[in-house]
């Protein structure tokens, strides 16, 4: 659409050669992506470009839903960096690369389709394109909406769900090339939220506790870990000199310990940590 001349193109590494205002760098980083150029320009970690305060940034693009907060990230690195920030404050520079409803509604007219099959976005989207393919004269019946995961298939005579595939997140371990399966991954953000705690007890048959180590990490400060162990401690005592004659037994001495920890640890701290405790009985 917009033919320039090839002599205009300059490289990267050449900014530096011409005066400021002869200078027009059109660069990725629009939705505040961490790897684009924009972004190393703002955090001035480019190799050849550095933002200075004379320097102009227009930013030509809404944020896409759930990206506002890199979007504004980068705007606060630009406006620290001292740059000028044009950010949707004129409509002329954004265009779209989406359909407009009113061009959705010409292609519905134009194909007049039998099945509609609306993919683009999230389900409040297709759930409103669908309400347009109706307006255009798609029978409702003939319109499925779609989620991840989910087979259709489409002949002459019928569209249907098949069945649901499998769909999501994929985490891969960097340094040995291996997925990390779901459950280890629940593991480490529970530990990253609430942090651990782990109690190891020596108990005799006899109800006295004769050793114990109570260790808490990413629950309480350094300086509040003594008070820390000393008020689990009390708590270990209490259960112990309470605890059911039948089934005095180290696994229904940790099934308790469990269950009181975790109760009295949230009403300390309001975290539900991961409690590990282990018993044993001599």
């Amino acid at each position: 659409y917009i033919e320039l001349p090839q002599n205009i193109f300059i490289e990267a590494h050449e900014v530096a050669k011409y005066p400021d205002e002869e200078v027009l760098i059109v660069t990725t980083g629009s939705q505040g992506e961490t790897m684009s150029a924009l972004y190393r320009m703002a955090t001035d970690e480019h190799r050849h470009i550095k933002i200075k305060p004379s320097d102009m940034v227009i930013i030509s693009a809404k944020a896409i839903p759930g990206n506002e907060g890199s979007v504004s990230t980068v705007l606060n690195f630009l406006l620290k960096a001292g740059a000028r920030v044009a950010y949707q404050d004129f409509s002329e520079i954004h265009v779209s690369g989406h359909a407009a409803q009113e061009e959705q509604k010409l292609m519905l007219r134009l194909i007049k389709p039998k099945f509609f099959l609306p993919v683009h976005g999230e389900y409040n989207h297709i759930a409103k394109h669908k309400q347009t393919a109706i307006a255009c004269g798609v029978l409702e019946k003939n319109i499925y909406l779609m989620e991840d995961g989910d087979q259709i298939e489409v002949n002459p005579n019928y569209m249907k769900k098949v069945r649901s595939v499998k769909n999501g997140k994929t985490f891969i371990d960097n340094q040995i090339n291996r997925q990390i399966e779901n459950d280890v991954v629940l593991d480490r953000q529970a530990l990253a939220s609430d942090g651990i705690v782990i109690i190891s007890a020596k108990i005799s048959k006899e109800r006295k506790i004769l050793e114990t180590k109570i260790s808490s990490y990413g629950l309480v400060a350094d300086k509040e870990d003594k008070g820390f162990e000393k008020e689990m401690n009390e708590t270990l005592e209490f259960m112990v000199k309470n605890f059911k004659a039948e089934g005095f037994n180290a696994k229904n001495l940790e099934n308790e310990v469990h269950t009181l920890f975790k109760r009295h640890i949230f009403k300390k701290v309001k975290k539900y940590p991961t409690i590990v405790p282990m018993i044993y009985v001599v």
